[in-house]
């Protein structure tokens, strides 16, 4: 038994929360991980919260622990042919050529095989925390949680909470008269875990304290000096792991016990300190580097020097950094009951205005919020899962499906500001590189690379035999669409350089290789292509085509950038005059999911990959392909509302582009109500986060777009958001954006540049424009945009000390900007302008379509 030496850190629960607006809160614990356990992570560490009285459970992962890849039991061969297959391709080409279409089990066959050690992301374990001060068993079961010691609950004094602006989770409750605070967060700058549990009577704190690891490993856990270190191999592919605790007290007395476990008895506060790894490396072929116990113990080593005030204050800096970049305020009101009655009420149809639009701004938020704590830089991106997994053998293997999962992830990063977030993704996909060449030339005598539908850690870049879902080489050309995007919203020209243009150039060679001659029409077509999990085989599928025509176009304007004078940017040329578009009007309306038209309008499959074009590619817009644009709408409307979660939120985004907030929102709206957990994880079911990415980036493409060099303000702000306000955005183009809106119009909108140019912004139901250059003084430019140019009051004209040159043309002006200049554009109301109203304004629920 030891007395602990360590000076008292800063209590926890100090600071109030950042906005009860951006907060989760539960009036009881979790009883269930999938559904009411709160997340928390800093990329590679994370951690879910079940808030018990008498036992508290932090269920943790580190995001390098999976089985599968080298060194599995059932052997790895990253899903390359273990024998040679000569002319399989070929055979499925010509009976594609010959009848049109290949049957998916039939394809499978010829293509496909089992998987072998393909492996499974992994629970790292378990804080197992027992003995707390807690409720008498008959109370505390009707809290939801085991007790272990006396005095009881008061009723209503529970809260269980996660802060979305700060990354705390915590619990109070009051039993026997003491008030019991547990604050959680895992450390990005630091690296671990950390949580503090606290008391207003000095002395009531007390437990013990274990680390519980699966059964499926090898290894041990021990405890000396109130440090638990478990480690050992896993049994399926010996893949080392560790984690280390550390258990401080302030105050009471801490004993070591030989079964591994700490206990505490009489402390003022319980602090503890979690770090873990693997020896997993993103080096092909081995993916194995160093023992993990040097760095697991000079991490935590260094976290325990810090002390708990510090490591605190740092993660507090780093989580608002990132989250801290934009607001929104779309009238929300505090709705003053727990977050799941909320979600109860919003389902029923109950919820008054504030209330709905309190879970709409909160679901946006927690979207960025999951992103910071699942895709920081030095982990891998995030998964199915996020980071958190709470299995041996989670849905899916909680793996990467590249067919559009991976890709949705990642939607909102560049739009609402957490352009770093997308490091892992880039690092990840470099690492397929390797992998992915061996694949590309064994199954297609080709250069570049390759990766099809789902892929892990080890390289996994081959196929599988699950015939609806095993062949999408379009995938690398789908996340190379991530690094072009990067470039285009921060104008780095070094990342376009080294690691876009690379990117882009290697897929493209291996596209180059891959067009075969349509001997229908003699266009260059994908073959075999195959529409994600929907029909057969066929040649040209639309998503197909606008995947590939993506990425040669992309590719040509990177080379052109960069100043590629070799006679790649002349290949691709070529190759693009011959593509097969992927666009075509079919017989009633709609747009071809096939090259074939072949689709049937009563069906509601959740997959709707031929409007790729639509979003989250750039080829069709409302104003330049009408007819196109009309048959996407066609589509979308006989898919229906219905779906999975990731579908819906896919189908939010689709309505924003089309323009059609009031949809994008009844969109959102069927999400929330039927895809949406307790703890507002998104579901598939089950759970798959996904939806909640694809979500946030929904919203955000409601409030803001930013194509073919124009930035569109409120391209489809939906009738139940007429007033509102949004910080932090961004645009194409380097340039943040703040927005003021009411009667839903833009009456201040405020620029900030990060490169100089002319920036064009374009906001409907303009009236005079008032610009004021923030950074050097104001000016203003004007006039109402029906007066003739050279008239009074001509737009062109500006006035004033410093005057930004502005152009304006019906619902577009153009500033003259500089690079780190700020523009506070304020908007007068247009004559006769008619404030934005509507049914859905109000607070009876969106009339649902099929």
């Amino acid at each position: 038994m030891t007395r602990s030496p360590v000076p008292a850190p800063h209590p926890a629960g100090r600071d109030p929360v950042t906005d009860p607006g951006s907060t989760l809160w539960y009036a009881e614990p979790a009883t269930d991980w999938e559904t009411r356990s709160l997340p928390i992570g800093n990329g590679a560490l994370g951690a879910c919260v079940f808030g018990g009285v008498g036992t508290e459970r932090l269920q943790y992962n580190e995001k390098t622990l999976w089985t599968g890849g080298p060194g599995s039991a059932t052997g790895y061969d990253a899903g390359n042919w273990r024998t040679p297959r000569p002319g399989a391709l070929q055979r499925v080409r010509e009976r594609i050529d010959a009848t049109g279409q290949a049957d998916p089990e039939w394809v499978a066959g010829e293509l496909g095989q089992p998987r072998t050690g393909y492996g499974a992301y992994q629970s790292f374990g378990e804080v197992l925390l027992t003995g707390l001060p807690a409720a008498t068993a008959g109370a505390d079961a009707a809290a939801g949680a085991d007790a272990e010691t006396g005095g009881e609950v008061e009723p209503g004094d529970y809260r269980r909470w996660l802060d979305l602006g700060t990354a705390l989770a915590g619990v109070t409750y009051r039993a026997a008269g003491v008030r019991h605070t547990r604050e959680y967060f895992v450390s990005h700058p630091d690296q671990v875990l950390v949580a503090r549990l606290d008391a207003d009577v000095p002395g009531r704190v007390g437990g013990t304290v274990r680390l519980l690891t699966p059964d499926n490993r090898a290894g041990s856990c021990v405890a000396r000096d109130g440090r638990i270190t478990c480690a050992g191999r896993l049994t399926d592919n010996g893949l080392r792991y560790e984690s280390q605790l550390q258990v401080l007290t302030v105050g009471g007395s801490r004993t070591d016990h030989p079964d591994g476990s700490v206990s505490v008895v009489g402390a003022d506060a319980l602090v503890l300190v979690l770090a873990a790894a693997t020896d997993y490396a993103p080096q092909h072929p081995t993916y194995r580097g160093a023992d993990p116990h040097p760095e697991v113990t000079a991490r935590l080593d260094r976290a325990v020097r810090r002390g708990h005030a510090d490591l605190r204050a740092r993660h507090l800096a780093d989580h608002r950094r990132l989250a801290g970049r934009v607001r929104l305020d779309i009238g929300q009101e505090p709705p003053g009951v727990p977050t799941d009655e909320l979600l109860r009420r919003y389902r029923a149809g109950v919820a008054g205005p504030g209330q709905r639009r309190a879970l709409e701004a909160l679901a946006f938020q927690y979207g960025r919020y999951l992103l910071i704590a699942s895709s920081r830089p030095g982990s891998l991106p995030a998964n199915l899962q996020g980071v958190w997994n709470h299995v041996a053998d989670p849905p899916w293997s909680a793996d990467y499906h590249v067919n559009i999962n991976l890709q949705m992830n990642y939607w909102p990063a560049e739009v609402t500001n957490l352009g770093e977030t997308t490091g892992p993704l880039f690092d990840f996909v470099d690492a397929l590189v390797a992998p992915g060449e061996v694949s590309a030339r064994r199954f297609f005598g080709a250069r570049g690379w390759v990766v099809h539908d789902e892929t892990t850690p080890y390289g996994f870049t081959g196929v599988h035999d699950w015939a609806t879902a095993f062949w999408f080489p379009e995938a690398g050309a789908w996340l190379a669409r991530h690094y072009w995007e990067h470039y285009l919203f921060g104008r780095d020209e070094t990342f376009l350089r080294e690691r876009a243009y690379p990117m882009l150039r290697s897929l493209a060679r291996f596209w180059l290789d891959v067009l075969v001659t349509d001997p229908r029409d003699g266009a260059l077509v994908v073959s075999p292509s195959y529409s994600p999990e929907h029909g057969p085989f066929t040649a040209g599928a639309a998503m197909s085509q606008q995947i590939v025509r993506d990425l040669f176009t992309s590719a040509r304007e990177a080379a052109r950038l960069v100043g590629d004078d070799s006679g790649f940017p002349a290949e691709v040329d070529a190759a693009l005059g011959r593509l097969d578009p992927g666009l075509r009007v079919g017989s009633w309306g709609q747009l071809q999911e096939w090259k074939h038209d072949a689709d049937d309008p009563a069906d509601t499959h959740r997959h709707v990959s031929h409007l790729y074009a639509l979003h989250p590619a750039d080829q069709l817009d409302p104003d330049r392909h009408p007819d196109l644009v009309r048959a996407a709408r066609t589509s979308l409307r006989a898919r229906g509302d219905g779906g999975t979660g990731w579908s819906k939120a896919w189908k939010i985004s689709f309505w924003a582009r089309l323009r059609d907030g009031d949809h994008a929102h009844l969109m959102l709206s069927e999400l929330l109500a039927t895809s949406t957990l307790d703890n507002l994880w998104d579901t598939h079911p089950p759970f798959q986060i996904d939806g909640n990415f694809g979500t946030t980036a929904g919203i955000a493409e409601m409030l803001v777009q930013s194509h073919h060099g124009v930035l569109h303000v409120l391209p489809a702000l939906p009738a139940c958001w007429p007033d509102g306000s949004v910080t932090g955005l961004r645009g194409r183009g380097d340039v943040t954006v703040d927005l003021v809106w009411a009667g839903g119009r833009p009456t201040v909108i405020t620029l900030h540049t990060g490169r100089s140019g002319p920036l064009t912004v374009r906001a409907e139901r303009l009236g005079a424009l008032t610009v004021t250059d923030v950074t050097t003084g104001p000016t203003t430019a004007g006039g109402d945009p029906t007066t003739p140019a050279g008239s009074g009051g001509d737009p062109t004209t500006p006035a004033g000390s410093g005057a930004v040159p502005v152009e304006r043309a019906g619902d577009r002006f153009t500033v003259d900007a500089r690079a780190g200049h700020t523009y506070r554009v304020t908007v007068a109301a247009p004559a006769g302008a008619v404030p934005l109203t509507g049914p859905a304004a109000g607070s009876q629920q969106p009339t649902r379509s099929r």
